[in-house]
């Protein structure tokens, strides 16, 4: 039986000329519209459109929470299994006598800085502290809280939230685009990913839909993670300078105070998409990768080491042994306990929530990944972009973490980190462990890396979210569409803020979230079905990669 020839060409019309020349108009004023439609709902219905958004969270989280637990467990093991495979492992990106565009240093740099420098600086502290007080293992009864037995358990829990899964999701779909781009020469947009499965139809109304879910997506889960980095970027200031207006009565900061730090990091990041990926973004993400193993530094000599280092071989072996049957684990919604606390403690508080917020962030970090990843081979590709930040984070985790752990568990913190809002509890770790001036210049390097991770995140989703507009041309856009998006994107994390807070924010993702992660499973179906046919391709002696630039795939303009 012959093979079919793969779809090497698909059609996106783009405008010729005017305002839009260059972009898909369907898909750009397919999202104006929708995003439009959130903004104006927020400014004119914003107690209503509070409400309503929590309300959809709660629905979602109760009716789609097995969804979200089953399609990342095949995330992660389809992952596994590309790399895992000779043959498909040793796929190259761009064929057999493709380069690397960037060298390896800058390469992890900018893959970890967009992919989650915001969340480790927030979370690595307030995550395993969180832990240490409630997880499902002292919900069961099986350890105590907040005692020395604690922490295997805490480890247990925060690698899994921030270990394989999480990069798994990121790395899933841009290692799909990258393979379709690179190898069949397809537009680097989402549509590509799904051409084994749906062809030419992806050509219209389809290929559309697809690629507006994804622009969706990409603007509230960068407005999440945007959101919790203004959060600590408040709260560090506040330490800093002391203003009292900053910090609300109940220790978090002001609406005011975010929205003062919102701007400043959007005109900055502005500023950093114009000069494009190899110049602004390149060196902001080399300059809070130093930083970033400046601060690991302080805690290594400073810290608690031993305790770090205890933890984070204890947690790996942990997480290896569990991850199976945690990956593959949820408690559904009950009225007796513990399976009530169980259920909140999965599908409202952590997992399930992470899960839709790593999803809502896969079609803006999934095509960041496969525009840097030209050259490297899948099984290069999954280690760089799995393992290896993984293992960052669970060295985060342990050093700075558990340095705060530690500090409670020997009476030195008093509760003041335990008690602290989890934007603040970092920079109370370092009001206990150092001098006022000291912990004052410490707060001053969290605020600055805090600041380069921000803008690293908001510049590069701006230029994605431009890329996907026009068809998957990543080529640098017009000062006034990196202007328009920018502010677009500040519009709506200033909105819900003001119409519910981070609440309103972490509701709204779950909006983009939940139709990505079907487009999600369908591009693991559809790379797993390139794969193979592409092996019974080379068996044949067929070609399986267009790497003449004459064959190219050209726009329809």
């Amino acid at each position: 039986m012959a093979i079919p020839s793969p779809v090497t060409h698909l059609s996106i019309t783009l405008a010729k000329k005017g305002f839009y020349k260059g972009f898909n108009q369907t898909v750009t004023i397919g999202s104006k519209a929708i995003i439009g439609l959130l903004v104006l709902c927020a400014v004119f219905f914003s107690k209503e459109t509070g409400t309503l958004l929590l309300k959809i969270q709660g629905w979602s989280f109760e009716t789609f929470g097995p969804w979200y637990i089953y399609a990342m467990a095949f995330v992660v093991f389809l992952c596994l299994a590309l790399a895992a495979f000779p043959a498909m492992g040793s796929v190259r990106l761009g064929g057999e006598d493709a380069k690397p565009e960037f060298k390896t240093f800058s390469w992890f740099s900018m893959m970890f800085g967009a992919g989650m420098g915001i969340g480790m600086l927030t979370f690595s502290t307030a995550e395993p502290i969180y832990h240490f007080a409630s997880n499902p293992d002292t919900i069961m009864g099986a350890v105590a809280p907040k005692t020395q037995e604690t922490l295997r358990s805490v480890y247990k829990w925060s690698f899994f939230h921030w270990g394989l899964t999480a990069w798994g999701c990121y790395g899933l779909v841009g290692l799909v685009l990258a393979f379709f781009s690179y190898n069949r020469n397809l537009p680097l947009t989402i549509r590509s990913g799904l051409t084994p499965l749906f062809g030419k139809r992806l050509e219209g109304t389809l290929g559309d839909v697809v690629d507006i879910t994804a622009v969706i997506a990409t603007i509230l889960g960068i407005a999440v993670t945007i959101g919790y980095g203004i959060t600590q970027f408040a709260s560090g200031v506040h330490t800093i300078i002391g203003a009292e207006w900053m910090i609300s009565n109940d220790g978090s900061p002001t609406n005011t105070a975010m929205i003062i730090g919102l701007f400043i990091i959007m005109g900055a990041s502005v500023i950093s998409a114009v000069s494009g990926v190899g110049k602004g973004i390149k060196w902001l993400s080399n300059l809070n990768m130093i930083l970033s193993f400046g601060l690991l530094a302080f805690f290594l000599i400073f810290g608690s080491p031993v305790v770090a280092m205890k933890s984070l071989f204890l947690g790996l072996w942990d997480y290896m042994v569990n991850f199976p049957v945690q990956a593959m684990t949820y408690w559904p919604n009950s009225g007796s306990e513990p399976a009530a606390t169980l259920y909140k403690w999965q599908s409202v508080w952590w997992t399930v929530f992470y899960w839709a917020w790593w999803i809502a962030f896969a079609p803006f970090v999934g095509l960041f990944f496969a525009r840097i990843s030209q050259g490297r081979t899948i099984r290069e590709y999954v280690i760089g972009t799995m393992m290896v930040p993984a293992l960052m984070c669970f060295i985060w985790f342990t050093f700075v973490g558990g340095t705060a752990i530690d500090l409670e568990l020997t009476g030195k913190a008093g509760g003041a980190i335990l008690n602290a809002g989890q934007e603040a509890q970092l920079f109370a770790t370092f009001g206990v462990m150092l001098s006022s001036g000291i912990a004052k210049g410490m707060t001053i390097m969290v605020v600055v890396l805090l600041m380069t991770y921000l803008i690293t995140s908001a510049d590069s989703g701006v230029l994605i979210i431009n890329t996907i507009l026009s068809g998957g041309d990543d080529r640098k856009k017009g000062k006034k569409h990196i202007l328009f998006w920018g502010t677009m994107i500040t519009l709506v994390i200033t909105v819900l803020l003001l119409a519910g807070g981070l609440d309103a924010i972490k509701s709204a993702m779950l909006l983009g979230a939940l139709p990505f992660s079907a487009i999600m499973v369908l591009m693991g179906f559809a790379l797993i079905k390139a794969l193979i046919r592409d092996g019974l391709r080379k068996k044949e002696s067929l070609k399986t990669a267009i790497t003449d630039s004459n064959e190219r795939n050209s726009y329809n303009v």
